[in-house]
């Protein structure tokens, strides 16, 4: 499966984010609210522009079926992983004024630009692969701390269990299954290429995860 071979090869990057001192401290629920707050501000702010990423799907597809797919996606991540922002939202006083008057920080602009000419330039190919590093990683994310850590934490417990759910595992597996579909029988070179890509996001994944600790400049 070439999903695994994009896993690979984004392994070690992938287990520097269970150890990184955000997620760490949202498994062991000492990260400081202030951090989470600016977290879920940016992360509200870099949903849209993913959202997108499923919505240029749908203009590449070629047939109604795999229209309806991206489609489902794209309301997956509006009305489903946007929930749990709302959630937090409501518990750290956040409201859409704090979001539309916010601006996204240099880190959070060149990863989902990155995304989006990636989906511009290529095919359905690009596209279904440029998301699945921030969907697939999300999943392992919430697994892991619901192993380590439990989800009984009174703040925290929300964001685990939403990430290690079969709802979010679903739309994780669904991204997988599109993946796969498009990237048989394609040759070395193609392969290398949404490696590339992959990688890049898993890096930018990484990068994320750091401002969120250490804020913006």
């Amino acid at each position: 499966m070439f999903s695994k071979e994009l896993y690979k090869s984004a392994k070690e990057i992938w287990d520097s984010y269970y150890t990184h001192p955000f997620v760490r401290g949202i498994g062991e629920g000492s990260l400081e609210k202030d951090k989470f707050k600016f977290y879920i501000i940016q992360d509200y702010i870099y949903l849209l522009d993913y959202a997108k990423l499923f919505a240029l799907g749908v203009i590449k597809s070629k047939n109604e079926s795999d229209m309806k797919k991206f489609a489902a996606l794209t309301d997956g991540i509006l009305n489903s992983e946007m929930g749990i922002h709302r959630v937090y939202m409501k518990k750290l006083g956040i409201t859409e004024l704090d979001i539309a008057s916010e601006k996204p920080t240099l880190d959070n602009t060149s990863y989902t630009s990155y995304m989006l000419s990636v989906a511009h330039c290529g095919d359905i190919k690009e596209v279904a692969v440029a998301t699945l590093s921030c969907m697939w990683s999300y999943e392992m994310i919430g697994l892991k701390l619901k192993e380590l850590y439990g989800s009984n934490d009174e703040f925290y417990g929300e964001w685990i269990e939403c990430y290690s759910s079969s709802r979010y595992e679903e739309l994780t597996n669904w991204n997988i299954e599109l993946v796969e579909k498009y990237c048989q029988n394609i040759s070395a070179e193609e392969k290398e290429h949404l490696k590339t890509i992959f990688i890049n996001c898993s890096i930018y994944e990484y990068k994320f995860w750091d401002m969120s600790y250490k804020g913006s400049f």
